[in-house]
């Protein structure tokens, strides 16, 4: 089952209430809630407000969306660690999602390399020691920046409550974007969904009806649970949630019918 659902962010100028109606509203099944502005870190009463909100709603809590970057001093990693944790427990989230370092694959030196990679294997022994999964930002400017080296972290960290996020990546094609998905499967455990073109100009999702489509045919195909968040709408706009909930929904019953029926799929092509 692929759920539709909305990350926090996407409203940080919006209270917490007003993200669960929305969402409600928009006919959202979860919300992905946000580190750096609906449930900070530490901030107990914060998540547990957040939680009671959002089931209170018929929602369910998908994740915990933190900015744990796996840099600085390892002492400040593991107190930040220890919050982002607490707060996730609190928050009901079964997935926090971290980031790889804030520096490129193609610019982090060896040394670099390896202090994430162990860093990650200590926030990945702290999660499943509360029964907590981890999940990579697929994101520029870290070690998943590029197909190739979020892989090899995958496998560096060797932890089997890691999994990686899924987005296409700024300024990449179709094909490219839908390849990197395949190479990612199964350990894509959320999937970040929005519209921009060529770069960073933000669309209905509706103007990559083809890119999604052929997404949320692979990962139905493939067959596992996974959340499928909107991350970013046109302007910021709350006004336009329904309608990018709506596609979102299409796109991904359409996906569901074309991993059924191959031939649907190959027309949409």
């Amino acid at each position: 089952m692929i759920r539709p659902g909305l990350c926090s962010v996407t409203f940080r100028e919006l209270s917490v209430p007003q993200v669960v109606a929305l969402a409600a509203a928009a006919g959202l099944a979860c919300i992905e809630w946000a580190g750096d502005v609906h449930v900070p870190p530490g901030d107990l009463a914060a998540a547990r407000h957040a939680r009671e909100a959002t089931e209170a709603a018929g929602l369910a809590v998908a994740s915990y969306g933190t900015y744990l970057d796996m840099e600085g001093a390892d002492g400040a990693l593991k107190e930040a660690t220890q919050q982002v944790l607490a707060s996730a427990r609190e928050l009901g989230a079964p997935r926090i999602r971290v980031w790889a370092g804030r520096t490129g694959s193609a610019e982090a030196g060896a040394q670099q390399r390896t202090a994430v990679v162990e860093r990650l294997q200590y926030v990945c022994d702290a999660a499943a020691a509360e029964d907590i999964e981890v999940g990579l930002e697929f994101h520029g400017k870290t070690l998943t920046d590029e197909i190739g080296s979020t892989l090899r972290l995958l496998d560096e960290v060797g932890r089997a409550n890691l999994r990686s996020y899924w987005q296409p990546h700024q300024g990449m094609d179709r094909a490219a974007a839908v390849d990197t998905l395949h190479q990612v499967l199964p350990l894509a455990s959320t999937i970040h969904v929005f519209s921009w073109w060529p770069m960073a100009k933000r669309l209905p999702l509706a103007e990559r009806s083809t890119l999604w489509q052929e997404v949320f045919t692979v990962l139905a195909a493939e067959g596992s649970d996974r959340d499928a968040l909107l991350e970013f709408v046109p302007g910021d706009d709350p006004a336009v949630l329904a309608r990018e909930a709506q596609t979102l929904r299409d796109l991904i019953a359409a996906g569901e019918q074309d991993a059924h029926d191959p031939m649907s799929a190959e027309a949409a092509r």
